[in-house]
């Protein structure tokens, strides 16, 4: 009894680069006994046998279903808007390489069943390639250039070329291709120049360039002796600063005991404007009480004579005055207000 067949045979398996599209074929032939309603099923069946198949896409009764697979959605349609014309291929656009998997076609036309397996392998280009370069750049030593990409599925293959001078790799140098690592023995002048390294796989390449110059060696014994010399002198001016700043502290603080000392030791001097005016003050006090007993006592005292500073009145005596009149002192020479002096006249009453 001739039933529904699969007519796309020829490819089974599929290789793409992360970002591009894919067609997994799938058309089909019906025969006349095929009189059930048509169903088309495209589902993802996992690496883990353990764990179920999931369905992906789904044609049934006229209407199209492209809910069931999260990772999928709004990446996936059926080639042909009508897949009752006999073509149930898929499209899935903006491959990534969670994609990669193996996919089955489904066709079911009652009492006819037929099913199809794709496998889809989803490869990411080399991206991101940096170079560099390992050890010292100086003649007679061993020099490493090294080539990775941050990105891109295995099995990933360096290959490193010169691109400039002779553009041939120097006879001693050694590459391995799987890790990129180009290892140059011995490297001398002639080994300078810019190296350019291809990272490739199935999928797509990159490239990535390294400068290498090769010097003599350094002196490093001069180094170091200006090295020590540069310390010493760093340590001297140290020194010198600490020095300083030592002697400014001690002046400091003899100047600040010296200053202590006169303030507790030694009295501020009295003026001798102010030991005057103490000295008449007391006097004025002591003309307040003169009777004409003691008027001619107090004559005998010169008035324009300004104490000095080291004067020191003597003890209170009683002074006896001649009856007689006594000139008043220059108290304006001294800043002070005149007084008057009491006297006695003849008659023996006081004037």
């Amino acid at each position: 009894t001739r039933s529904l067949t699969i007519t796309s045979v020829d490819q089974s398996t599929f290789e793409k680069a992360q970002g591009e599209k894919v067609t997994l074929p799938c058309t089909f032939e019906l025969s006349e006994e095929d009189e059930g309603p048509l169903d088309i099923e495209w589902v993802l069946i996992p690496a883990d046998n353990q764990k179920k198949e999931q369905i992906i896409i789904m044609y049934s009764v006229d209407r199209v279903y492209n809910h069931y697979y999260a990772g999928l959605t709004g990446r996936m349609q059926f080639t042909n808007l009508d897949p009752r014309s006999g073509d149930g291929s898929l499209d899935i656009l903006n491959l990534k390489a969670a994609d990669t998997g193996t996919y089955q076609c489904k066709v079911k036309k009652a009492p006819g069943v037929q099913s199809k397996k794709i496998q889809l392998t989803v490869f990411v280009k080399p991206a991101r390639t940096k170079c560099s370069i390992e050890g010292s750049q100086e003649i007679g030593k061993d020099v490493t250039l090294k080539c990775v990409s941050q990105e891109g599925s295995p099995l990933l293959s360096y290959d490193w070329r010169r691109v400039s001078g002779t553009q041939n790799l120097p006879a001693t140098s050694v590459l391995n291709k799987n890790t990129g690592e180009l290892l140059l023995k011995n490297a001398s002048r002639e080994y300078s120049g810019t190296y350019n390294c291809v990272a490739s796989n199935r999928v797509g390449t990159d490239e990535c360039s390294v400068e290498l110059n090769v010097t003599p060696p350094i002196n490093t014994a001069g180094i170091i002796i200006g090295a020590i010399i540069g310390t010493l002198l760093g340590l001297s001016v140290l020194c010198s600063i600490i020095f300083c700043l030592c002697k400014k502290h001690r002046e400091k603080k003899y100047e600040k005991e010296v200053h202590h000392d006169i303030r507790e030791d030694v009295p501020p001097p009295k003026s001798r404007s102010s030991t005057a005016r103490s000295y008449i003050g007391s006097n004025r006090s002591s003309l307040g009480s003169m009777s004409p007993s003691n008027m001619e006592g107090y004559t005998k005292t010169p008035y324009s004579q300004v104490p000095s500073e080291d004067f020191e009145r003597a003890p209170a005596q009683t002074p006896a005055f001649a009856p007689s009149k006594v000139a008043a002192p220059n108290l304006s020479r001294m800043g002070a207000v005149p007084v008057m002096i009491p006297a006695q006249s003849k008659d023996g009453s006081i004037v």
